[in-house]
């Protein structure tokens, strides 16, 4: 159950910091769904440990935020830009264990 807790609070985290940008609320869903999409193409990819993947979450959220800062709000292309920044860059991502 304390594994639950902690998968729940990096899930919150992550779409908190989503949620506090200064993002009119008809951007928002959009904004949303694009990271529940793009987090099912990286998760496979993130170790199991929780605290793995609340730090994938929220670099995955800072990484789409800035991406959109830039001025990109096509979901499609938010989501492959951030997939691919996700697993270029060097992070706590790599197999499942």
């Amino acid at each position: 159950m304390p594994q639950l807790q902690i998968l729940a609070g990096a899930w919150m985290k992550a779409r908190k910091l989503l949620s506090n940008a200064n993002f009119d609320p008809a951007a928002l869903k959009p904004i949303g769904k694009a990271f529940d999409d793009a987090w099912d193409q990286v998760s496979p990819y993130v170790d199991s440990r929780p605290e793995a993947i609340e730090a994938a979450r929220l670099k995955l959220a800072e990484i789409m935020l800035g991406i959109t800062r830039c001025g990109t709000r096509d979901p499609r292309r938010v989501i492959a830009q951030a997939v691919r920044q996700m697993l270029a860059g060097p992070t706590s991502i790599g197999p499942k264990h």
